[in-house]
């Protein structure tokens, strides 16, 4: 009881050191969030060890497993963290490059007529490529789609350095700057997209979960009242991860980036 009071104590004392952080703005408020669930889920863990009697089988060495629960507890946290800062990520830059579309779209205007109306046209056409970029899977045609998209980047810019070229005012500046945010933007998302959890902190989340599977087997060892016990961390561990490579997979899963605002763009557009 006295070591479930010393963890609570410690957790509390963690958490209010990482609100302080929070408030200075080190680190990101979903990190206290994560923190609070890995603390929730070590405490109904730990619980659920000592009610069922499970630490008297190491009274050797009592403090193994609680450790290497709390261990992989804090991984999965912050893995957790590193992934939504991802997805918040993504969406933040599907919303600019919706942005920095809508821009330079009515930029066009400050075009000659001709120039304007060639610049609009590719620029919906454009749209209906970065739309198509959202809801595309396969590989093959994520290639053709990127081939595509770089001929459009080609054309778009083209259209806009003649009539600056022939009129280099301030005025042709700000179109040709518009232009060349709807480029970046592009190459934003896809970094962005690119950017996931790396292989090898799946390897290591894997091999902590593992050991601590491992050693709370071993200590049910011919436990034949507590058997029921065993089901209950594999299946917690696991829909934990499946929750972590759902969010992290941007194309795949139940949790994606939907282009809400590049389509409610598309569609002012249409009716415009």
């Amino acid at each position: 009881m006295r070591r479930r009071h010393h963890l609570a104590e410690v957790g509390l004392v963690d958490a209010a050191i990482l609100l302080i952080y929070v408030q200075a703005g080190t680190i990101p408020s979903i990190v206290v969030v994560a923190f609070a669930v890995s603390g929730a889920l070590v405490g109904g863990i730990l619980f659920a060890m000592s009610e069922s009697g499970f630490n008297d089988r190491f009274s050797d060495h009592y403090l193994t497993v609680p450790i290497a629960v709390t261990t992989l507890a804090l991984i999965i946290g912050f893995s957790f963290s590193f992934v939504s800062n991802r997805y918040d990520q993504r969406k933040t830059l599907e919303e600019a490059e919706a942005n920095a579309i809508g821009t330079e779209y009515s930029r066009a205007d400050l075009l000659p007529r001709a120039d304007a109306d060639k610049v609009k046209t590719l620029l919906r056409s454009y749209l209906d490529l970065r739309i198509e970029f959202y809801d595309r899977v396969d590989l093959d045609g994520q290639r053709r789609l990127a081939e595509r998209t770089v001929r459009v980047h080609d054309e778009l810019w083209k259209a806009v350095l003649g009539p600056a070229q022939a009129s280099p005012t301030p005025v042709m500046a700000l179109v040709v700057a518009g232009m060349n945010d709807v480029i970046n933007s592009q190459s934003y998302t896809q970094a962005a997209w690119w950017n996931r959890m790396p292989l090898s902190s799946w390897a290591f989340l894997l091999a902590v979960a593992l050991c601590c599977n491992f050693l709370i087997g071993y200590g049910l060892r011919g436990a034949q009242s507590e058997k029921r016990v065993l089901f209950i961390f594999p299946v917690l561990i696991t829909i934990a991860l499946t929750f972590i490579a759902d969010i992290d997979a941007p194309r795949r899963g139940f949790i994606q980036v939907e282009p809400h605002n590049l389509k409610a763009l598309a569609d002012q557009l249409a009716r415009s």
